[in-house]
């Protein structure tokens, strides 16, 4: 199951575990990202919290969690690589993993249909 958030984050859900990233169209406001800040493995988050940090040459953006949970893992090689961010934003450049606390909250998000009409809309 693929979600879409408003502030541009996309959660990939595999059981009670959520993959989170920024959306292709998050990277390209962004411009060339340049420094990734991915969180701690063990911080625990609630839905929209301040969870990592990406630059670009144009700005910094905070990244929020589109859900409530605990990170299990965080994807170090974006420090190395903040490149990828805009090579596959949807792909190797997630930027944390973390253990769901109430699925319920995935109802409070978009899928893939409803994400692209949003987008539309800002355009």
């Amino acid at each position: 199951m693929l979600k879409f958030s408003k502030e541009h984050e996309w959660v990939r859900v595999e059981g009670d575990i959520g993959t989170v990233g920024i959306t292709d169209y998050a990277q390209q406001q962004l411009g060339d990202v340049v420094f990734v800040e991915v969180p701690e493995v063990g911080r625990v988050v609630e839905k929209g919290g301040e969870i990592a940090v990406v630059e670009s040459v144009k700005a910094a953006s905070d990244i929020y969690a589109p859900v409530g949970g605990t990170v299990v893992e965080a994807n170090a090689a974006l420090s190395d690589s903040p490149g990828d961010v805009n090579a596959d934003p949807m792909g190797k450049a997630w930027f944390f993993k973390l253990k769901i606390a109430n699925k319920g909250e995935l109802g409070e998000l978009m899928d893939e249909a409803g994400y692209a009409n949003y987008v539309k809309g800002l355009e």
